[in-house]
This record gives structure tokens, sequence and C-alpha cells, in this order.
């Protein structure tokens, strides 16, 4: 049961052959036992997750169709408000706190009869790239323990692929998703700017944040992208006007007419032999399913890291002002004036790389520097915007790698920021322009860690993406492999 997919664990339970509560309890049984070696979940709703899995039970005895993930249970980033949940965002600052409502996505999985069975590991305010500064400590990969399961939602990738949850949800600024999918060997999708509402995702950079799925397989975040998708008037930024609808996939085996650009300038200098090479095979692979493949050059590659880097500091530098201590947070035991509640509660509350963005966040932000760096950077955002329409005139989708190395050691890059920074060169620029882009398993290094591909398409293109992403993973097996101990 625990091997399943998150579509074929609800099958079995829509066939009566296992009981949504004796499904929640094998998970949660799973991660008590297991979750030690993987620091994913950060909370655990034993008792919520059962009381919501017998009403769930009862509505699907009385013949009610929820959905087709229905009985199934979910890992949720720990930066999406759930009610009676602490959601910490794994920061000191919100230790304690506990929403009183919940997230549009959670109201949406409920209603679709998903049990959220806790909250996952995740960097500090979402704020890195390999999921190492949230305040319990690193996520590892369980295909290597000595490695960072990459970020910032690394706990909703380790998750899933240790088996501990069918399917989960993470949030994506600048590659959050998809580089913790490629470095645990699961697939996941960042959806287009405005598809998901972001209601009750706690901000880090508003203009660029996404809510999406991470699971075993494309039809598995297929199924629960279309749960979470869809208008939501609490959130003025959703403009999608219904959910998405991708079918069953089953008559999705050929990539005639359908034409895919390879940006050569993401193979040069800089990319590890292996990943390169293995990303290139899918160019191979998905052109012998009768798509044309077309090389071309990728504009502004040397200006989508700071201009993202300048954005979204300067979001998160406004969005985290509201942590001062006074409202609800942490608040400093030691402070003994006003003027101190605030400077030492941020001080004591926020780790370093949170306070490193929200430092340069207000810098650029300031008098006399605004025009030279912001006011910019949302100039070379506009470039890199166009530069994408006119792209999606000539090609149908983009084919690319998500990170230019396999997962490295916990510890490697925590102490060199720019290193650390670096590595968001092939997925910030989707952000900045708001595009999705679906990120799948295509191979194994030489130490046996996954490699990684994503399928990048134009806005509310996601149908096209999964399509494709169908017919690669009908066509090979990496999707289908598990770390050593993990059964398949």
């Amino acid at each position: 049961m625990l091997t399943e997919t998150a579509l074929g664990l609800s099958v079995l339970i829509k066939e009566k052959k296992l009981g949504v509560m004796e499904a929640i309890s094998a998970y949660i049984e799973k991660i008590e036992k297991n979750d030690g070696k993987y620091n994913a979940f950060l909370t655990v709703s034993k008792e919520k997750a059962l009381s919501h899995a017998k009403e769930v039970q009862s509505r699907i005895d009385k013949g009610e169709t929820l959905s087709p993930l229905e009985g199934v249970p979910i890992a949720i980033k720990d930066n999406i408000s759930t009610i009676g949940i602490e959601t910490t965002c794994a920061s000191k600052m919100l230790k304690g706190y506990t929403p009183v409502f919940n997230a549009a996505v959670i109201e949406k999985l409920e209603k679709a009869g998903m049990v959220v069975i806790g909250k996952v590991n995740m960097d500090e305010y979402a704020m890195g790239g390999s999921s190492e500064t949230g305040v319990k400590g690193p996520v590892h990969n369980p295909w290597d323990l000595a490695r960072v399961a990459g970020g910032s939602s690394g706990g909703s990738a380790v998750a899933v692929a240790a088996g501990e949850a069918p399917i989960a949800l993470g949030s994506d600024t600048g590659g959050s998703i998809r580089q913790p999918c490629v470095f645990c060997g699961v697939t996941g999708i960042k959806p287009t700017y405005g598809s998901v509402s972001r209601y009750g995702l706690l901000a880090y950079a508003s203009s660029l944040d996404q809510i999406g799925p991470i699971g075993q397989n494309i039809e598995d975040c297929a199924a629960l992208l279309s749960i979470i998708s869809g208008p939501d008037a609490r959130d003025s930024t959703c403009v999608i006007e219904k959910p998405f609808e991708f079918g069953d996939g089953k008559t999705c085996d050929k990539l005639e007419g359908v034409k895919i650009g390879l940006p050569r300038n993401y193979f040069g200098s800089g990319i590890d032999d292996e990943v390169k090479n293995a990303v290139l095979a899918v160019s191979k692979e998905l052109g012998a399913a009768g798509a044309t493949i077309e090389e071309f050059e990728m504009p502004l590659m040397d200006y989508m890291i700071p201009a993202y880097y300048i954005i979204a500091c300067a979001e998160a530098s406004s969005n985290l002002s509201r942590y001062d201590g006074l409202k609800y947070g942490y608040r400093s035991p030691n402070a003994q004036s006003l003027s101190e509640v605030y400077r030492l509660s941020r001080n004591e509350g926020f780790g370093l790389e949170v306070k490193r963005r929200i430092m340069l966040g207000s810098f650029v932000l300031s008098s006399g520097y605004y025009d030279a760096y912001y006011k910019k950077a949302l100039q070379v955002r506009a470039l890199i915007k166009d530069a994408y329409t006119d792209l999606f005139k000539k090609y149908d989708m983009i084919l690319s790698p998500v990170a230019p190395t396999t997962a490295y050691k916990i510890g490697d890059n925590i102490g060199d920021p720019m290193k650390m920074y670096m590595g968001d060169i092939y997925t910030v620029s989707i952000n900045l322009a708001g595009l999705p882009s679906a990120a799948l398993p295509c191979g194994f290094d030489s130490a046996g860690l996954p490699i990684g591909f994503q399928l990048i398409g134009d806005a509310f293109s996601e149908s096209k993406l999964i399509g494709a992403a169908r017919v690669y993973q009908s066509r090979t097996k990496y999707h289908l492999k598990k770390p050593e101990g993990i059964k398949a």
C-alpha cells in the first residue's frame, strides 16, 4: 500500500480494498518510525488527520464522488496556512503560531477528500536552495543522507521520495519546487502565476510565489493541480477562470507536430557533464517520440540571477516587516523598550539567510538606490518576459536543465551565498515571467544521485507540458526507481 502512487491509492480506497483511516494510520506510522533520519516533517497532525479521515470515509461510504484523489494523505509545506496545525515557515519567529484559517488550497484539498497528515520542513521563509536554513535543521536526501534535499521545498520532495507521503504541496519562488524534485528523483509542477490562489501562503516574494504539486509521477501531479487550481476572489492575482482539466493521459504516446526549443548556452561552462548528457538524452527521447528539437540562444542569461535576487529580496524585505515582535510570533524576552522589541525580536527570531535577504532588499529599496537597482531589475524582468513571449511564437515548449549539479553535500554551499544563488540560474527566469514548468527525473550520476530536467511553457500551457511529460514517462522508467531501502 505504501508503495502506491496517489492515484493508485485512491483507486484502492474507492474499490473498498483499503479504508481511509487505515491508509492514514499506515503513513503516520511510517513517518514516526523513519523520519528521524530525513527530518522531513516538522509536525505530524495525527489526531486531526484520523478525525478527518473518518469524515472522508463516511462521505465515500454514502456514495459521494469527491475527486480522483479522495482519501489520499498529503504533506503540506510549512508556509501554507492550516487551521489547528502549527505553521512556522521553519522559523523561530513563528514558533507556536497556529493559524485560525485555512489557505485556499487546503480548503480545496479537504473538499476533494484529501487528508493533511502534517507540515514539512523547508528553508526558513522559503529563503534558500538546500533546505538547510530552517530552525529545525537540514532535510536529508533519501538517496544519500549526507546530501541536501534541495530547497526550499525540500521536506515536500523528501516526504514523497522516501515514501512518507504519496503526494505533497510545495511552493516555488525561483525554483523551490523544481530543484528539490530533481535532487530527490520525484516529479513536480510550478504552475503559471495566477492559476493557483496564494491566499493563505505566507509570503516571501508576492509577485513570484506560486503553490504547486510534488508527486511520484506526472499523473499524480496533474490530478493534484486540477484540484488546487481555479479562481479565488480573495486573491486578486488569481486570474484563472476555471480549474485545469488534463484528462487521464491514456492516449498520450506521440509528440508529432510539437516543436521544442533547446537553449544551447545552458549547456556551456558551469554545468556538470553528467547532468548535461542526461538532459541532452531527454531531447533525443522526445525527438524519437516525434517532437522537433531546435537549438537556440537563450537571451539575457547573464541578467537573470541579479534581476531575480533584487526583486525577490525587495519584496521579502517588505513582506517580512510585519514580523515585529508585537502582533504575533516571537518576541524577545530581553527587550526593555519598543525599539528593542523591534530590533531584538527580529535579530533573534530570524536566521542568517533571512536577515541577509531583508538587508539586501532594504538596501535596493532605499532612497538613492531604488532607481539604480530595483527599478532596473523591474525593467530587466519586462525584457525577460518579452523574450519568452517571442520564444513561444517559435516553440511549443523549452527543454532545460533545472540545476547545474546533482545534490551536493550538506554544509558545502551554506557558507557561500553567491555559489548557492548561482545554482538557480536555470529556474528563476520562469518565475520572473510567471510561466509554468514541469520538472521530471531523467537519470542518475556516477554516485547514484538523481538528475532531472524541466519543460517550460507559455502562460497557462500546463496541458501541453503535462502531455509531453506523460509521453516521456511512458517511454522511460527513471521516475519508478526508489532510493535504497524504499520499495518500488
